[in-house]
């Protein structure tokens, strides 16, 4: 079976039967428990938090008055997040398939900048690629159709992908074609120095973006640059219509599942008020949530 949003993580990386591990894992990756929720609330507000300790304390006079305790408070952090991440991996039956994620990579980045900075000062500015971790508040909010929605945004974008790369060629086509004529009216005398320069003249101009730094001269050259916009507008709106369309036969496909997980066969994704696997017909186990 073709792994989805809805599989994971208990399918990927193998949810503990009993005991101790079982009890953590549900704490920490099923967040449709009362505990869960809180935990990856928590989570969140403690990652929103240490990036905005490193944001306020690249700002020289916040850090000449509280320097120091941003850095402890940075090194809680990092204590806090490194020990999540050690339990995320103990309570895992297949550990290294989780580390091997991209939930386990970002987690594993999240904390290694602080490190590094004991070797290489500045680097821990860097851990502001901790905000990556807060794609897991699709799974803390548990609104169902956020699951719905990301699945189905990443099945429109496949079924989507010949047509936007023939349009990202076609457009690459008329930015060669476009500089290139224009290369030949304007000529370096007015700034166009090659064809390549031209070229970027193109792309601004063609995306309606029109930063001023490179102007034709010419009436023949300003007729062009007009054409060139007016052709801008036309495409543009191009991607928008093929990925809303495939979107829209997607978006007819659609479900609403949880992180509800079948003890039987580790299945998730069923409907809140599921009494059994919807794969290999187990009864379901039930526990409180608060939604």
């Amino acid at each position: 079976m073709k792994p989805t949003l809805h599989e994971t993580p208990a399918r990927r990386f193998g949810k503990p039967m009993a005991g101790w591990r079982r009890r953590l894992y549900t704490v920490i990756f099923e967040a449709d428990t009362v505990a869960g929720k809180r935990f990856d609330i928590a989570l969140l507000l403690a990652i929103v938090a240490s990036v905005l300790v490193a944001i306020l304390d690249s700002v020289p006079s916040i850090h000449a008055r509280v320097g120091d305790t941003f850095l402890l408070l940075e090194l809680v952090f990092t204590l806090c997040f490194t020990v999540e991440y050690i339990l995320r991996l103990v309570c895992v039956r297949r550990p290294l398939r989780y580390m091997f994620s991209l939930f386990g990579l970002i987690d594993l980045v999240a904390i290694l900048p602080t490190y590094l900075a004991f070797f290489l000062p500045g680097v821990h500015y860097l851990i502001d690629i901790r905000l990556l971790r807060l794609l897991r508040v699709f799974r803390v909010l548990k609104i169902p159709m956020y699951f719905d929605e990301a699945q189905m945004l990443l099945t429109a974008l496949a079924h989507a992908r010949r047509k936007i790369l023939v349009f990202i060629g076609t457009v690459g086509i008329l930015v060669v074609i476009l500089g290139t004529i224009m290369y030949v009216i304007e000529g370096p005398t007015h700034g166009f120095t090659s064809i390549p320069v031209s070229m970027y003249w193109a792309v601004v101009t063609l995306t309606t973006t029109g930063y001023g730094d490179l102007t034709p001269q010419t009436a023949l050259g300003q007729m062009l640059t007009s054409f060139t916009i007016l052709l801008g507008y036309g495409i543009i709106a191009l991607p928008t219509g093929i990925v809303g369309a495939e979107l829209a036969v997607t978006m007819l496909r659609g479900k609403e599942p949880t992180t509800r997980t079948c003890e039987h066969c580790l299945t998730e994704g069923h409907d809140a008020d599921a009494d059994f696997c919807k794969h290999c017909g187990d009864r379901l186990a039930s526990y409180e949530t608060d939604s």
